[in-house]
């Protein structure tokens, strides 16, 4: 029997990092929230995988700098904080940490800050009622009313393709890691991801043949730029491949799995680049690694999310809004629809970042709290010092290249600065309304070739063919782009002469604060000048126009 509904204006399914990210800020805010966990434990996800228990996001704690805002550039699983008070470097020294570690600082993070979790409560239902409210049924029975549902899951269940016999494999989440079990066996893992090739790597020390399978080509971190694709530290089977060892990568299409009387596994493959060749393979073994999705079993037919990408993930607006169901959220990796496969939303040091925002998104819409913002004077010189200082020490911006952005607005001779808002607003119409506006990104460049021998072009005139992460401004008026600046890229990361103290130097500190001012500093004033004296003059013909007259000039 249902026991009396429980109300909170913010119910967070999920205490895992995003579920205590998004904890954290509601109760920074006072808001009236429950964290409502599925098991009596903190980030129960982490506890089983990944199954070599070695995660693959960097914990760099040594650094030649110390502003602890740049070094969050490099700590890939710490949670924000205001103060930068509780680091994941106190619970690891690693490089590559081990998932155990990352749990214990997650359990002691949700105890520091004193998170309102209710363990326990797995799922049964989510239905709308006819006030609009969500309505929370568990499996013990409990009831939980709120106005604002977010959903902090992860992706909650195993995504298996539509493979006839795919159903009598091995799993990802459960087979073995013990490489002597794979000994002299036959072992096909289908999958081309991180999850692939970490078992493919425990079977390779031992099996007769190792073979991973799928209709796309490997693609790798280092070429890509992001984290999710292969990293290199799974990528001994590549060197097994290439060096003819009898190992192999297949881009193929699986038509079928089926399970011998000897229990081995004949299984019906069609090459992709082979002109349709069609090939028969045995195995001994047989284990699918093709990732998670979205888990929608639990939702009514009123508030089902629609999806994308066939159902792994949710469908979401610029501020991870449900495309359908209103008031329904999402946080941390099913923040990755838009920009899947391109930044970092799938991972903590990209969705922490989301979640922040997400977080000031939220008080403004259900707490009328303004949205922060700076102002600067309508100067050349203010605006350039204001974003070099911001672009030399952004943790935020560098991690969610190309998809979080500040926004400078010029209104009443005052410029209005709002950072990390999502690029994807902009996209679709955010300050649409303005005559005169700035974006500020970091983004990635285009290259083609050898990614290890790319043509670098080391002056301010050719900044917008530089390839490493650099900061790009772009001008718009009512939506339209109206021009772009690059900066110069830079391997520190530094653009102003007052910072490249804590940088290797390979030349004097003289010469250093010269090429910074003649690379970066110069041409981004200038930048600014010409914008200023365009829009001024805009402003002057627009004038003359209606009145006859011209006033004078700057």
């Amino acid at each position: 029997m249902l026991t009396e509904c429980i109300y909170h204006k913010y119910l967070v399914i999920g205490a895992g990092p995003a579920g205590l990210q998004m904890g954290y800020f509601l109760q920074q805010n006072q808001c009236d929230y429950l964290i409502l966990e599925k098991s009596d434990l903190i980030a129960s996800f982490f506890r089983t995988l990944p199954r070599s228990r070695k995660l693959i996001s960097f914990n760099r704690v040594h650094s030649v700098f110390e502003d602890p805002e740049i070094l969050l550039r490099w700590d890939w699983n710490s949670l924000l904080t205001d103060d930068y008070s509780f680091l994941f470097r106190n619970f690891s020294h690693r490089l590559y940490p081990f998932a155990d570690e990352l749990v214990s600082y997650l359990q002691a993070f949700a105890k520091e800050f004193h998170l309102n979790i209710c363990h326990n409560n797995a799922i049964a239902k989510i239905h709308k009622t006819s006030k609009s409210l969500f309505k929370l049924q568990t499996t013990q029975g409990k009831a939980y009313v709120c106005q604002i549902l977010i959903i902090a899951t992860g992706l909650g269940k195993p995504y298996i393709p539509n493979i006839p016999g795919i159903e009598a494999v091995e799993h990802y989440e459960t087979v073995s890691m013990d490489s002597e079990t794979y000994a002299g066996q036959r072992v096909l893992v289908i999958g081309k991801g991180n999850s692939a090739f970490e078992i493919a790597d425990v079977a390779l020390e031992s099996a007769a043949i190792v073979h991973v399978a799928s209709p796309s080509s490997i693609t790798l971190a280092y070429n890509s730029r992001h984290p999710g694709h292969l990293r290199a530290n799974y990528s001994r089977l590549l060197d097994a491949y290439h060096l003819k060892t009898l190992n192999g990568m297949l881009d193929c299409h699986i038509h079928n799995i089926e399970r011998q009387a000897d229990s081995t596994f004949l299984v019906t493959v069609t090459y992709v680049h082979a002109g349709g060749e069609v090939e028969e393979f045995v195995y001994d073994r047989v284990i699918r690694c093709t990732g998670f999705q979205l888990d929608l079993s639990f939702y009514d037919t009123n508030c089902k999310p629609e999806t994308i990408l066939g159902g792994r993930l949710p469908a979401i607006t610029p501020y991870w809004e449900s495309n359908n169901v209103s008031n329904l959220f999402f946080a941390g990796t099913l923040m990755q629809g838009r920009d899947f496969k391109r930044s970092s939303s799938a991972f903590i040091d990209g969705f922490r970042y989301n979640i922040r925002t997400l977080s000031r998104y939220l008080l403004n819409r259900y707490e009328q709290q303004p949205i922060p913002v700076q102002t600067l004077q309508v100067t050349p010189y203010d605006v350039s010092c204001a974003i070099l200082e911001r672009v030399c020490r952004t943790s935020a911006l560098w991690a969610q290249f190309g998809y979080l952005c500040d926004v400078f607005v010029i209104r009443d001779a005052v410029i209005n600065w709002y950072e990390e808002l999502p690029l994807e607003a902009l996209k679709e119409g955010e300050f649409a309304t303005e005559l005169h506006y700035y974006s500020l990104t970091f983004e990635w460049g285009k290259w083609e070739g050898d990614v290890m021998a790319i043509e670098r072009y080391p002056h301010f005139d050719l900044a917008h063919k530089s390839v490493f992460l650099h900061p790009i401004i772009r001008r718009y008026s009512y939506g339209e782009l109206v021009s772009e600046h690059h900066i110069l890229e830079d391997l520190f990361g530094v653009y102003a002469s007052h910072r490249e103290r804590g940088t290797v130097r390979t030349r004097s500190g003289r010469k250093i604060r010269q090429y910074h001012k003649e690379m970066h500093e110069q041409p981004l004033r200038q930048y600014f000048e010409r914008e200023f004296i365009r829009e001024y003059s805009c402003i002057n013909q627009a004038f003359a126009r209606k009145t006859g007259f011209t006033a004078p000039s700057l």
